[in-house]
This record gives structure tokens, C-alpha cells and sequence, in this order.
């Protein structure tokens, strides 16, 4: 539900840095790292289409159900997860810096749209509150797990959402939003993911969804490998198999993906390799000790190492991919720059 509400828009902020009025946080984090659950990248609850979808989704794997029922608005869609991402991202950041939390949050509009590269138009607060409405509307019944609790129950991906400023031509500028509890556990276990920045200029939706699933198996590994049939029902997509397949081969001709090459083996197996081992397969990337990466947390406090890790992987890829004598030494360096910038 969507209204107008009176009062002050923020409450005092407290020692630890959080923002209290009735237990909420105030997403105030800039330029927060990307970050997904892993639930929802391991399973499909978002739908990949582009006009309302008002199909009732069943989907079974490996002891996984999930039921998923749309609103008379549709689906929640894998678009409209955006906002999703964006108040993670912000928890996990205000986590890793030691704050205090809350699964309600007060967020400016204008800041969820520029953190997921949209464009802030009229129409596109226009859209913005489509997808609150669907994302609340949207009902679940699953039994994954989050945060180490299996509970077979239903719920919506957002609890509740509301309007509390308005700009003068009626345009949202601040919203009030409460997450499932089941995304909630999912940020307090730290059951998520970095994700690429530049996930989110991926426009089309099936592009959306596979770049989770390499996000999610193939991780850190230099490959991973399923076949079209289980790639299919993990995607969601409602195409039929011959379909499915010839956008998985416009994918590899087009390789879309940040950091993952896609490629079609025999069998009607796909494979997905860290691009920077297909880059240059002469020399495998550097690998960073244990302390190394203690010794960047402390440089930067509350910072996510492994997407630190990533970026300067990237960066070392994008320079030539040069051979490093003393590699640890040559990371510490670059993250003791980054930490003046």
C-alpha cells in the first residue's frame, strides 16, 4: 500500500550511525557495493517478462518448492528486483561497518535510480512505484532456506511501502520500505553475493537472469558448466527449449555477461569461464593470501575484500594482464591508493 504519510521524514541519528524513529534505517551509503542474496539468485521468483505476467509459477529442484502468485499488477520482475539489490547493498554495507540495522528503510528515490542506473525522469518514478506495487503484491510459498532457517510459509518480497515525501509535481522523493523477514535473515547471515556494477546495464531480462546463476556456480571457480534442460528451469524463462537455446547462442555471440564468457559445448552443455582466464589462458590471475586480504580490511575499514579483490583483478586484466613478482604486495598497494582517493 502506497499513501502519504505526515511528520518528520527522519529521526535522530544514533552513536552507531543508524537513523531511529520507530526502528527504521536510513539508506545513507554512497556509492554501496552491489549485493544479491543467494536464494533468489539459485532459484526463480522474478519473472523474465516485460508485460504483466499473471501466471501462477511452480518451480521444484533438489528439495527446493517454491509456489510464486502474482497480484492483479503481475509478477514481480527480475527489473524490479533492482530496488531489492539496492536495500541489501545498503544493509550489508551499514553491516560490514558495524551499524545498526533494520529491515525497514527510509531511501531518497533519486538515489535507488542513479545506484541502478536508471535514468530519473518523470516516467521513471513512474515505473518505480509499478514495481513497489508488484514487488508487495507478489506472494511466495517456499521452503529455502535463509540465515540457517528452513520455514515452509508465504509472504511478500517487500512486507509493506509507503510515500513519505512528495515533490511538488506529486513525484515520490522519499519512501518508507519493510523486507520480508526472509530477505532480512538472508542480510543478517550475510547470505548474499557481490555482484557487478555493470549488472545493471544489462536491459534484457534472460541476460539478468543467467549472469545471477554464473554469479552464483561459478563464483570465484575458473568454470562451470549444466546443461540447457536444468539452465531452462533455473532461469524461469517460460520459452520452449528450442527457443531458450537460440538466445542462449545470441548470448555467446554477443557475450554480454561482466565477467563471465559464456560457450556451447557437445553434449547441449553450456560453459562459463571467469573472462579473464579466456583473456589470457598463457597465466592464471593472481591469487592474494588470507592476510593479504585481512590486511586490505583493515586498510579500509568495513570494506567487502572480495569485491576489492575483483575490481583489482579487473583492473590487472584491463592493463595487459602483466606478470606480478609479488602480487600481495602490488594489491596492498593499489587498495592504500584507493583508500585516499
Amino acid at each position: 500500500m502506497a499513501g502519504q504519510i505526515s511528520g518528520p521524514v527522519f529521526g535522530q541519528m544514533t552513536a552507531g550511525g543508524g537513523a531511529q524513529r520507530g526502528d527504521f534505517f536510513l539508506c545513507d551509503v554512497f556509492d554501496a557495493i552491489p549485493k544479491n542474496d543467494l536464494a533468489s539468485m539459485e532459484h526463480p521468483l522474478f519473472s523474465l517478462g516485460t508485460r504483466p505476467d499473471r501466471r501462477i509459477l511452480n518451480y521444484e529442484h533438489n528439495g527446493a518448492e517454491i509456489t510464486v502468485v502474482p497480484s492483479v499488477k503481475g509478477l514481480a520482475t527480475i527489473h524490479d528486483k533492482d530496488i531489492l539489490i539496492f536495500c541489501i547493498s545498503q544493509l550489508m554495507a551499514a553491516v560490514n561497518a558495524g551499524r545498526q540495522v533494520s529491515r525497514t528503510l527510509h531511501l531518497t528515490a533519486h538515489d535507488l535510480l542513479v545506484a541502478t542506473n536508471r535514468e530519473t525522469s518523470g516516467d521513471a518514478y513512474r515505473r518505480l512505484r509499478e514495481a513497489f506495487e508488484r514487488l508487495a503484491g507478489t506472494r511466495i510459498t517456499t521452503n529455502i532456506v535463509t540465515g540457517g532457517q528452513e520455514v515452509t510459509s508465504g509472504f511478500g518480497l517487500i512486507e509493506s511501502w509507503e510515500i513519505v515525501r512528495k515533490a511538488r509535481g506529486g513525484r515520490m522523493v522519499n519512501v518508507v520500505v519493510t523486507l520480508s523477514e526472509w530477505i532480512y535473515r538472508a542480510v543478517l547471515s550475510k547470505s548474499v553475493l557481490t555482484l557487478s556494477r555493470d549488472y545493471f546495464r544489462l536491459r534484457k531480462p534472460l541476460e539478468r537472469r543467467i549472469y545471477e546463476l554464473a554469479r552464483k556456480h561459478c563464483g570465484r571457480q575458473d568454470s562451470w558448466q549444466i546443461s540447457v534442460e536444468v539452465l531452462l528451469k533455473k532461469s524461469g524463462s517460460a520459452s520452449p527449449r528450442r527457443v531458450f537455446r537460440k538466445m542462449l547462442r545470441d548470448m555467446i555471440a554477443a557475450q554480454p555477461l561482466p565477467d563471465y564468457a559464456m560457450e556451447e559445448l557437445p553434449g547441449d552443455l553450456i560453459r562459463f569461464s571467469q573472462k579473464h582466464a579466456v583473456l589470457d589462458n598463457s597465466q592464471r590471475p593472481p591469487v592474494l593470501s588470507a592476510r593479504t586480504l585481512e590486511q586490505a580490511r583493515s586498510l579500509i575499514p568495513g570494506v567487502d575484500v572480495y569485491a576489492l579483490e575483483a575490481d583489482w583483478r579487473t583492473m590487472w586484466v584491463r592493463s595487459g594482464a602483466p606478470r606480478l613478482r609479488r602480487p600481495d604486495a602490488a594489491f596492498l598497494g593499489w587498495v592504500k591508493k584507493r583508500a585516499t582517493e
